[in-house]
């Protein structure tokens, strides 16, 4: 006999606002790989045709995972362990379906550890871009900060307290009260950095690199890196979007919702593209990703660039709010499962799972300088191998997971009541995607990167 164990379980806190939650999943969703990653995957992989095939793969993978995560987690208001395993219960299902659930946390907290290292330079870098050092070229500041453990260290355990005092004040009194906060300050920032871009930059060239068109350099593996990009970029099979799920109140169309999340995380996206590489372009610099454009390329565009000290810092700031807004919904889930089980309580629990992390972290320190030599997944450093583990294996597993639960094991009818107000057509649509395409897609792209 099927057991409607949903019923059973006390109603969780709720996000106050309407829009609290879309600014909470967008803070998830919009982290320094949006930032530092996106513009320049589209520059080099096709400028416009890029977009376009991403803005598709968002449709067919991004949004009915994402979808899938609210509804299970809304449905559950639980963490994602138990979240998983009501809505397996409920379905007729085993309850190992948790499982996807401690994946999720499990990933959530190695993505932190070595996250918070690079958080952590991020926010040293707003002090370095406010009193530059003319004597020295930007790649030899970027050593001699990476190059130093103890102030490697400093950084990431400031990080990792701020994590936990925000974890440990609560959904309302600390996620949703940072997450109004930040995001509207991300976005004012960003749109400051986008008009001195303009006002700086060669924003023509830095418009055509990210839309011109072109397709001669399109091919299957654009697709695959868009897929990539589109389930990674909207912080996916890690348990965060379930977990603020659980929050969200139960009269928010989940489809509208989900849609404006995406579009929230695509738009800085592109920003940040309209923000970094114009200036690039204009100081005859070599566009790039990662750590190396913000933290070398762009530093040294800053010390030239007139107001320098006044943009640096505030770009900085940008990338440390965004680093925060993301690191926050790695941490929760964990926090949540713990304290709902009464395990101890959410400050005990911030802390412990915080300073696990911020001891996992040191690995990542030491990847920049003392274990720089020393490989442990193949010829990857600590740092690399914990990110492979987290972000190429364990979330593109539970999202695919995921997926074919809510495609084919949990009850359409469970599910249908979930999506209140959807029309449905849509809910059809979103059941034939999430059955057969999304889950196809994240394999294909999970079985890319590990040949990759």
């Amino acid at each position: 006999m099927n057991v409607n164990t949903s019923s059973k379980i006390n109603e969780t806190v709720s996000w106050v606002g309407k829009w609290t939650f879309v600014l909470a999943a967008a803070g998830s969703a919009v982290g320094l790989g949006n930032i530092w990653g996106f513009p320049y995957k589209a520059g080099t992989e096709g400028g416009g045709a890029f977009v376009l095939i991403y803005l598709l793969c968002i449709l067919a993978v991004g949004l009915p995972i994402m979808m899938a995560e609210i509804m299970i987690g809304r449905r559950a208001r639980k963490s994602p362990v138990n979240a998983m395993r009501i809505a397996a219960l409920d379905s007729g299902q085993t309850s190992k379906w948790q499982a996807v659930g401690w994946g999720g946390l499990v990933s959530g907290i190695l993505i932190l550890s070595f996250y918070s290292v690079i958080a952590g330079i991020c926010l040293n870098y707003i002090l370095i871009s406010a009193f530059p050092t003319p004597d020295i070229s930007s790649l030899e500041q970027f050593n001699e900060v990476t190059s130093s453990p103890s102030r490697l260290m400093f950084w990431h355990t400031v990080f990792i307290a701020l994590n936990i005092l925000i974890i440990s004040a609560g959904v309302i009194g600390g996620i949703e009260r940072m997450v109004r906060l930040l995001m509207p300050m991300l976005f004012i920032l960003m749109m400051v950095m986008v008009i001195n871009a303009m006002i700086n930059g060669d924003f023509t060239r830095g418009l055509n690199f990210l839309f011109a068109p072109d397709f001669s350099e399109v091919d299957a593996t654009t697709f695959l890196r868009a897929m990539g990009q589109a389930f990674f970029s909207l912080s996916l099979g890690m348990g965060s979007i379930m977990c603020y799920g659980a929050y969200m109140p139960k009269e928010e169309n989940i489809f509208k919702t989900s849609l404006t999340v995406a579009g929230l995380d695509t738009l800085i996206a592109i920003l940040a593209g309209l923000a970094i590489f114009p200036i690039i372009f204009a100081y005859g610099l070599e566009p790039g990703a990662g750590p190396g454009l913000v933290f070398v390329s762009l530093l040294s565009a800053f010390v030239d660039m007139p107001l320098g000290n006044i943009v640096g810092p505030a770009f900085f700031a940008l990338l440390s709010i965004a680093a925060l807004s993301s690191a926050i919904s790695l941490l929760e889930p964990s926090v949540a499962y713990f304290e709902e089980e009464k395990i101890v309580s959410r400050f005990a629990a911030a802390l412990t799972l915080g300073i696990i992390a911020w001891l996992i972290g040191i690995g990542s320190v030491l990847s920049f300088n003392d274990w720089s030599e020393i490989t442990f997944i193949g010829n990857l450093n600590f740092l690399d191998s914990i990110d492979y583990l987290a972000n190429q294996f364990l979330m593109p597993i539970g999202g695919m997971l995921v997926a074919i639960f809510a495609g084919w094991f949990l009850k359409s009818e469970l599910a249908l009541d979930e999506f209140s107000g959807i029309d449905l057509a849509i809910f059809k649509v979103w059941r034939f995607f999430i059955k057969f395409v999304s889950p196809v897609l994240v394999a294909a792209v999970f079985v890319y990167q590990l040949v990759s």
